[in-house]
């Protein structure tokens, strides 16, 4: 299996190599919004001197760390997995003694993710130039707990789209579909804002739902943030919505299979 996984990556290394152009396109997408919230954000802290407690330093700070994060925990399945399904491509890959999704699709995301990382690395050293985050409070235990945390939340991120992604096997709007998916994302992941900032309501169903355990959780976990109970809380949450993410993909691409049939099929 470890020679499978290498091949994978050896022939998805050298693709997204080949498209550094798109991947440059894909690093300005996911830099913008973050970027201008931050600037935001912290002309409001500026002018007040605080917003509920939180300083300018401090939404510079999340904002720096989320930048770190959403690069990490991100995935790109939609846009490389759904148009196989609609043009038919899957067929070939189907014959295949491995699982499309979890093998060429999860390395596809991963190799993608490292030359992402590669270009935005001396982005973010100049950002930390302009913005100049103080991380002079961040324990040294914090990043160290958000590495586990963080490859949980890629992991449920990676199951939750591929489970909407399977979607087109139903219907060609899965687009829409999973675009409506990121927005609540956004919403109640903290990338929009802190949670701690958002209305209690808001607050208390961001505890119930995965999509703060694939940014809020692992950026407030890096800049020690968290209780012992909260940290504790937020990984069994992260275990109990990663098994439960990997059944509802499971269950949907089983039952999509079913329903496919590519030209001449």
């Amino acid at each position: 299996m470890l020679n499978i996984f290498k091949h994978f990556w050896q022939v998805n290394w050298a693709e997204n190599w080949q498209y550094r152009a798109n991947l440059l396109m894909y690093l300005f997408y996911w830099l913008v919004s973050p970027i201008i919230y931050m600037a935001v954000w912290t002309t409001v802290a500026r002018s007040n001197g605080s917003v509920n407690g939180m300083t300018a330093n401090d939404f510079i700070v999340y904002y720096m760390t989320l930048l770190v994060i959403d690069q990490l925990t991100g995935n790109i399945t939609i846009h490389i997995f759904a148009y196989k399904i609609q043009d038919g491509t899957l067929a070939g890959e189907l014959i295949r003694p491995v699982h499309p999704m979890l093998t060429n699709t999860l390395v596809t995301n991963l190799a993608h993710k490292a030359l992402n990382f590669l270009a935005f690395l001396p982005i973010w050293g100049v950002l930390c130039l302009l913005f100049r985050p103080d991380y002079t409070g961040t324990p040294w235990w914090g990043p160290i707990l958000a590495v586990p945390a963080v490859i949980l939340g890629f992991a449920i991120g990676f199951l939750l789209s591929g489970a909407i992604t399977c979607v087109a096997f139903w219907t060609t709007r899965v687009w829409a579909l999973h675009e409506f998916y990121y927005s609540i994302l956004v919403l109640f992941s903290g990338q929009f804002v802190p949670l701690q900032l958002m209305p209690g309501i808001v607050q208390q169903m961001a505890r119930y739902l995965p999509f703060q355990l694939i940014l809020y959780f692992p950026i407030q976990l890096t800049l020690g943030r968290l209780s012992p109970t909260e940290i504790v809380t937020g990984f069994a949450s992260a275990l109990v919505w990663l098994v439960v993410s990997y059944l509802l993909f499971t269950w949907t691409w089983r039952e999509g299979v079913k329903r496919f049939s590519a030209v001449g099929a």
